[in-house]
């Protein structure tokens, strides 16, 4: 299920990354899920892929997202 908006992302997303974090994410997931399509794990991979995106621009400072 790729996300079309970043209102559509899940809310532990939405509520804890900035608005260009959530982008990366975004693109990052639906990437995954393109690539990994057919994948019985594709969703989790998909997740896994985005979050990943995010921690090499953003790093977590307390309870905030900072930009590296």
């Amino acid at each position: 299920m790729p996300y079309v908006t970043n209102q559509d992302l899940p809310m532990r997303v939405q509520g804890h990354l900035p608005d260009h974090a959530q982008d990366i994410y975004r693109e990052a997931f639906n990437n995954a899920w393109q690539q990994y399509a057919g994948d019985s794990r594709q969703e989790e991979i998909a997740h896994r892929v985005a979050w990943a995106a995010v921690k090499r621009v953003y790093e977590k400072v307390g309870d905030i997202w900072m930009p590296r």
